[in-house]
């Protein structure tokens, strides 16, 4: 993947609060969030090389950036985190006003027919058939019309983080599904599995919330 479009746009946009972050939830000092920092710039350049391009139509492409994100940032701090702190690390770094106004902003359509349209289309393109740091999924409405359930069969973050011995600590980015979820305030998240637990899929499911 070219360092281009996305990939520049979301480290400016992120950069400075995954660094600001450094220093409340694993206590390094400015200096030291800065050098880490800029020693993270330099993986996440190196590690964007190394994903292939998106096809037209992934929708998927901000997730793998997000996770290329976070394993620079693990892969340049001086102790490899534990899967708790990482998780609180990786919420609070990505829960800026932007991204807030980007779930609510989602949430708007969440269950209309363009939603539901969409969910149908990326079912159907499967990417990871061809593009192994991309998703295939399965769209499954519930019956009684109180919203609907998305599974995973294939996840790119579990490729990514595997691939630099990171695989334990997927958890920490699926945990954000809860928190966008709440941050929108259409639906109420559910999961039972997932991959990176040993799970046979990744369910993600949206109930309508009662308004």
């Amino acid at each position: 993947m070219k360092y281009t479009g996305m990939a520049p746009g979301m480290w400016a946009l992120f950069a400075h609060s995954f660094r600001k972050q450094l220093t409340e939830v694993f206590a390094y000092d400015p200096a030291a969030a800065k050098r880490i920092t800029r020693k993270a710039h330099g993986e996440y350049r190196k590690i964007i090389a190394g994903i292939p391009e998106f096809e037209k139509g992934d929708r998927f492409k901000m997730n793998i950036v997000s996770c290329a994100m976070l394993t620079a940032f693990v892969l340049s701090m001086d102790t490899r985190p534990d899967v708790r702190r990482l998780t609180d690390y990786y919420r609070q770094a990505m829960m800026i006003p932007p991204m807030k106004l980007f779930c609510r902003l989602s949430a708007a359509s969440k269950f209309t027919e363009k939603d539901v349209n969409g969910m149908r289309k990326t079912a159907a393109f499967r990417a990871a058939d061809r593009n192994p740091y991309s998703w295939n999924m399965e769209f499954l409405p519930y019956s009684d019309d109180s919203g609907y359930e998305v599974r995973f069969s294939n996840c790119g973050i579990c490729t990514l983080m595997k691939q630099y011995g990171l695989f334990d600590l997927v958890s920490a980015m699926c945990s954000l599904d809860y928190t966008m979820s709440e941050a929108g305030g259409a639906s109420i998240f559910r999961r039972q599995h997932t991959l990176a637990a040993g799970g046979p899929y990744c369910d993600c499911g949206y109930v309508k919330k009662v308004k």
